[in-house]
């Protein structure tokens, strides 16, 4: 087996007699175990492709199963079902339903790169978990992140008004995540912000949020930007 194919060892698929003996040589238990065979059907051909179309997952046809990713993994050493390698495997034959049992744990690296600096054949394997939780959080599959929030918060603001304002960032984002928008420590940091800023800083900061002024002459470069952005990552992924 050339990994440890979590389908293929189901125990419904294990044949395995407790006392068996063949010419005089006794095999019982494990000795004997046999697993019974499967023809894959429900893989998607072109898996592998949707992946590297994502950044961070380039090289993950480079994978030559190695084991050093998840050898060297951070979070591997807190829990053996974190493995990259498998995951790769997956993603390499297609193989999206068994991807997805573990679409609740892919989310967890934390991007010490402790595998892209071991593996020999540059597949980046960190930028391919990356990748695939990117591809998961975009197709409904999983919850949108913080990070992917704050991204498009941040993202919203440039393309509308050619520039950010950063309380109205901060209100977005709370709102996207649907996080209360009044929260203690914001309360405490307006308190000391008020005490050493001038009034007339505090009061533009404050007119700034009321009327979100955008950078000049602007006019439809937003509209052609939000077009352009759209036109890529449709290329990017279907292309």
């Amino acid at each position: 087996m050339a990994i440890h194919e979590k389908t293929l060892i189901d125990p419904d698929r294990i044949l395995q007699h407790d006392h068996l003996v063949v010419d005089g040589v006794d095999v019982s238990g494990s000795w004997n175990t046999m697993i019974t065979p499967r023809t894959l059907t429900d893989y998607e051909e072109n898996f592998e492709k949707i992946i590297q179309s994502y950044g961070g997952g380039e090289n993950v046809h480079r994978c030559w199963q190695c084991g050093s990713c998840t050898n060297s993994c951070t979070m591997y050493a807190q829990n053996v079902d974190f493995n990259p390698r498998y995951w790769i495997y997956l993603i390499r034959l297609g193989l999206k339903a068994e991807l997805l049992k573990d679409k609740d744990i892919i989310w967890q690296c934390v991007s010490c790169n402790k595998c892209t600096n071991i593996c020999p054949k540059d597949v980046r394997p960190e930028g391919v978990m990356k990748a695939t939780a990117h591809w998961m959080e975009e197709n409904g599959l999983t919850p949108k992140t913080l990070s992917t929030h704050f991204d498009e918060e941040f993202t919203h603001e440039c393309i509308e008004f050619g520039r950010i304002e950063d309380t109205e960032v901060m209100m977005g984002f709370f709102k996207r995540s649907n996080q209360p928008l009044v929260q203690p420590w914001i309360v405490e940091f307006g308190k000391r912000l008020s005490k050493g800023l001038p009034l007339g800083q505090l009061a533009k900061m404050g007119l700034n949020v009321v009327f979100r002024p955008k950078t000049k002459s602007w006019g439809k470069t937003g509209e052609v930007l939000a077009e352009y952005v759209k036109a890529q990552k449709e290329a990017a992924h279907h292309g």
